[in-house]
């Protein structure tokens, strides 16, 4: 089981000066210059997006983490999991590298073992709450904050490039706000795994999580998909999320389908990365070998809208 996980944000300028948004149909990948080209649609600068053919797509938010600095406005950092301040996040391995890369990286101090962990909202159990007033009681929930993005339904996709070294793990996935409030997966949502990564031999992961992460819990999996994406070159995962069910991607080809349950809630995005072992009290010996640094390397995160599905 992975990590625990509000309105649709208007494109702003940046994203405008960035990607010039209007109406494109899904085609194989193909780059020009330093600019993706789209038949009759979206143009971004660097690699274009690998869209599900047959239909008809709307870009309505992205990172392309150029620059120098990450967009604090579209993203987040999660240092808790289930009320616990995990040791092993940090805010201090997420870097832009300056030629559009975003950069997190696993890195030692003082004998212990750190890595980040994104997100552009956050669940309502994940930090712990405060005392009730003057009595013995505890509201479970922490200040609750706006989201920075949340969105239903579309097609979620990111170009990255795996970590090399052994003993920590990176995923994209979407979480719900409000994931287990209910035994109704559509109205309290569902955790959507669209790429796990564990291991260093090519293999990666879809998988589905509902109904909470308690006695509650029920969970779908692709299972090990040996993938061959361990090469050290950049590939794009994705998932199309619809009314009628999942079908995620790799390297614009179907790799997964599942009907669901599916969830009718806005969700959030997480790029994580995290350190094995600490669950469980110390670092995973694997990375007593790693040679560091190593990085997660994210080229970019775009979200797109079915034409006439959210319309």
């Amino acid at each position: 089981m992975k990590n625990m996980k509000t309105g649709i944000i208007t494109i702003t300028s940046a994203l405008l000066i960035t990607c010039l948004t209007a109406l494109s149909v899904g085609a194989q990948s193909e780059k020009k210059g330093d600019k993706e080209q789209v038949s009759g649609g979206v143009e971004c600068k660097g690699f274009k997006s690998q869209l599900p053919p047959g239909k008809s797509w709307k870009l309505i938010w992205n990172d392309e983490f150029d620059g120098k600095q990450l967009d604090s406005s579209k993203w987040g950092y999660r240092l808790h999991l289930m009320q616990t301040r995990h040791e092993t996040w940090t805010e201090d391995g997420a870097e832009l590298d300056g030629k559009g890369n975003l950069l997190l990286g696993l890195y030692e101090k003082d004998g212990q073992f750190y890595s980040s962990h994104l997100q552009t909202g956050q669940n309502y159990l994940d930090r712990p709450g405060d005392k009730f007033g003057k009595t013995k009681f505890v509201w479970p929930i922490a200040d609750m904050e706006p989201a920075k993005f949340t969105h239903k339904y579309g097609y979620y996709e990111i170009r990255c490039k795996l970590p090399r070294q052994k003993g920590w793990w990176a995923a994209f996935w979407l979480q719900s706000p409000v994931i287990g409030s209910s035994l109704n997966p559509a109205e309290a949502g569902v955790e959507m795994d669209i790429m796990e990564n564990f291991t260093r031999n090519g293999v990666i992961s879809h998988n589905l999580h509902w109904n909470g992460y308690g006695k509650n819990h029920e969970h779908a999996g692709s299972g090990k998909l040996e993938m061959n994406v361990s090469d050290g070159e950049f590939h794009t995962y994705g998932l199309h999320w619809s009314r009628e069910g999942y079908v995620f991607y790799v390297d614009g080809k179907v790799s997964w389908k599942v009907d669901g349950p599916v969830s009718d809630q806005e969700q959030f995005i997480l790029i994580s990365t995290e350190v094995m072992g600490y669950r469980n009290g110390a670092a995973s010996p694997l990375l007593k070998k790693a040679q560091l640094p190593d990085y997660f390397v994210v080229d970019y995160v775009r979200v797109f809208d079915e034409i006439g599905e959210n319309d």
